[in-house]
């Protein structure tokens, strides 16, 4: 779908029950373009992805049509979708097992990444970030900003 363009984030607190709130700045968009309905899955980089539904309809759609080769990667994405939705208080309610899965107990990293988000531990996602920055990555720059 295109018109989504989520960026950066903030660190956000997961509450007792599980549920973290959307960011001001995107609640609105998203709760006026798709009825706040999202979908949460696991990520091939251990943390959460959170799609709207139709982002996650094409993405879907995308992965199915990958050959038989793919089933991990639709297994990790589609086995563990969840449909979710924004609720009057602009909290996004985690199932348990995915907030297992990737780490999430208490400080969460909201990170818009274009037309989805990525709900980071963290810690975590600090530690991969640390070893993103090891990586030569001059190459992949020097094709970014030439011009």
């Amino acid at each position: 779908m295109a018109g989504f363009a989520f960026k950066g984030g903030p660190v956000l607190t997961l509450d007792g029950k599980g549920r973290i709130t959307v960011p001001t700045r995107w609640r609105d968009v998203l709760v006026s373009a798709v009825s706040g309905q999202m979908v949460v899955s696991k990520s091939h980089v251990r943390c959460l992805s959170l799609f709207p539904l139709p982002v996650w309809d094409q993405f879907e759609t995308r992965l199915n049509a990958l050959p038989a080769s793919a089933d991990g990667l639709r297994r990790l994405y589609i086995g563990s979708a969840t449909e979710v939705a924004i609720d009057g208080a602009s909290r996004v309610l985690l199932p348990p097992e995915l907030r297992a899965w990737a780490g999430l107990e208490r400080e969460v990293v909201f990170m818009g990444l274009g037309n989805r988000f990525e709900l980071w531990d963290k810690a975590r996602y600090d530690a991969h970030e640390a070893a993103v920055l090891e990586q030569d990555m001059s190459s992949q720059l020097e094709s970014l900003f030439i011009g």
